[in-house]
């Protein structure tokens, strides 16, 4: 096939969903003058380098993601021209059976990302899809759809991750969250962190350059770590739901303050907010893509089974309590001498995501009601506490707000939704915890445990002794397992009746083919919270 005709079938034609006849449209002189521009810049190299990934599935509908990018780590050097990626959805991997396909723009205004959202699809349906560009073709994915609303499905194979800096290891549990073929992957957060060089190997050493402020630092960092094949081939294995944590942006930023005090923060929160949406499967862009605020929490239900609250505790916070002197960010604190802990209008959610989330619990019909959201919820002293105003926190997490951690606990005991159960990341460390009424004081008749929490060691980034944690377990009533030594990721099986959850650790994770083992495993019975060793 000639170069023209390629061209003219990779700029002309639209969507088709299940049930509808291809069309083809006929594209302008000009969109043919601009492919043919394109597909000469770049030459010979693969458009697909940061692989494909799927994503924010719903029962009849799912988000299938691209980025058109010849050099990962020389994003200057593609044309200021849109590419029309042709893609396809089918039952099988040879596609013989395709049920919709179409053409995406992948315009250079947002990086030649492509976002698809494939409608029309059967419910709870395993699918391959594909892009093309020219003669290139992407790697194929494999997505599915969620069980329609009416249904009580088996089981649901989840996985867990969050936390990979590029710079402290391999990316060796992606490669084994492919091999355990999950149903659906959530990824809490610190998907990229914002300081490093840009290489494509994993460095034995990190060092602290290049720190990215602008929308091409993003851009860059985030095409930097999508060249892993093993984080690829996580992508390819099944749909992704995400939130973000504060490493897409800043270390420790909340809402409209860095650590640096940064007169100019929102722009760069604005930058790196648009990088984020450019590289994940999410369903829409903000109005006028006008990324100063960008809504990532958002609602998945899995037939009658689960309901996946996914929550942002970033973007609306209260800014952080007690920062150090001339700065802002984190500390840890004595309780006693940081009255702005215990302020009642300091919120994590912000007071609409809030009320969105008393809603979607209080209408909640799923067995398992699950709050996929980025920190550590259980308290977490890091000394003894002997009497009332005891405790020494860290601010940056839930200990940091802890009224607007009762309000979310009070809000979850009105609701009488079923089985809360919270995911958390972002401590890079393993945890199992019962979370009572009152988290200040342990289990008992007049202070129940509401909900249980399973928080996920890091995919890569490193943490305290396992020592220290050991200390806090006993310190700490609702904390029942530790483990910070080990790197990375939680595989959950949730059913009816029960849902479990292993920890899955590394034997090494500076060794990209390091095998994995079960650290722990704990259980959760239906209508009975809290993890019980298994």
């Amino acid at each position: 096939m000639d170069l023209d005709r390629r061209i003219f079938l990779a700029t002309t034609g639209r969507l088709t969903t299940l049930g509808a006849a291809a069309a083809l449209t006929s594209a302008s002189t000009a969109a043919l003058a601009q492919n043919r521009v394109a597909a000469r810049e770049g030459g010979n190299a693969y458009p697909f380098s940061l692989g494909v990934a799927s994503g924010s599935p719903l029962p009849d509908a799912v988000i299938i993601w691209t980025r058109i990018l010849f050099d990962p780590l020389n994003a200057a050097a593609m044309p200021a021209l849109a590419f029309s990626v042709r893609w396809e959805m089918a039952e099988d991997e040879q596609f013989r059976r395709i049920v919709a396909k179409g053409t995406a723009s992948a315009a250079p205004e947002l990086a030649h990302s492509v976002h698809v959202d494939v409608t029309g699809l059967q419910a709870e349906r395993w699918y391959c899809y594909r892009f093309m560009l020219g003669d290139a073709v992407s790697p194929i994915g494999r997505t599915r759809t969620a069980p329609a609303a009416a249904v009580m499905p088996k089981a649901l194979k989840l996985a867990v991750a969050s936390c990979q800096h590029w710079e402290f290891g391999s990316y060796a549990a992606h490669r084994h969250i492919a091999a355990a073929a999950p149903d659906l992957v959530a990824f809490l957060g610190d998907y990229i962190y914002e300081w490093g060089p840009y290489q494509l190997q994993h460095p034995k050493t990190a060092v602290r350059v290049s720190e990215s402020f602008r929308l091409a630092d993003y851009r860059a960092r985030y095409a930097q770590y999508k060249t892993d094949r093993d984080l690829q081939a996580a992508h390819q294995a099944a749909p992704w739901i995400v939130t973000w944590d504060d490493h897409e942006v800043a270390n420790d930023y909340g809402n409209e303050r860095d650590e640096r005090l940064d007169p100019r923060f929102l722009q760069r929160r604005a930058a790196a907010y648009q990088a984020f949406y450019e590289h994940m499967p999410l369903r829409a862009a903000p109005a006028g893509r006008d990324f100063a605020h960008l809504r990532i929490y958002q609602r998945y239900d899995w037939g009658r089974l689960a309901r996946f609250h996914v929550l942002d505790d970033r973007q609306y916070r209260a800014n952080l309590a007690c920062p150090p002197a001339g700065r802002g960010g984190s500390s840890s604190v004595l309780k006693r001498a940081c009255p702005t802990l215990m302020e009642a209008g300091r919120s994590m959610l912000g007071q609409q995501q809030e009320q969105w989330l008393a809603q979607g619990l209080s209408s909640s019909t799923a067995r398992w009601n699950i709050l996929a959201q980025q920190t550590l919820m259980a308290q977490n002293s890091q000394v003894p506490i002997n009497k009332e105003g005891d405790g020494r926190f860290w601010t940056d997490g839930w200990d940091g707000y802890p009224l607007a951690r009762q309000r979310l606990l009070d809000t979850l005991h009105a609701s009488r939704a079923a089985n809360p159960l919270v995911l958390s990341g972002d401590v890079h460390s393993f945890f199992a915890c019962e979370l009572t009424r009152n988290p200040a004081r342990p289990r008992a008749a007049g202070n129940p445990v509401l909900a249980t929490e399973f928080c996920g060691t890091s995919v890569t980034s490193p943490s305290r002794p396992q020592a220290r944690t050991e200390q806090y377990v006993s310190m700490n009533h609702g904390i029942k397992y530790g483990r910070s030594d080990k790197r990375g990721y939680m595989l959950l099986t949730i059913t009816p009746d029960t849902a479990s959850v292993d920890f899955l650790a590394l034997d090494n994770v500076h060794d990209n083919a390091s095998a994995i083992e079960r650290a722990a495993r704990f259980v959760v019975r239906n209508g009975r919270p809290g993890p019980d060793r298994a």
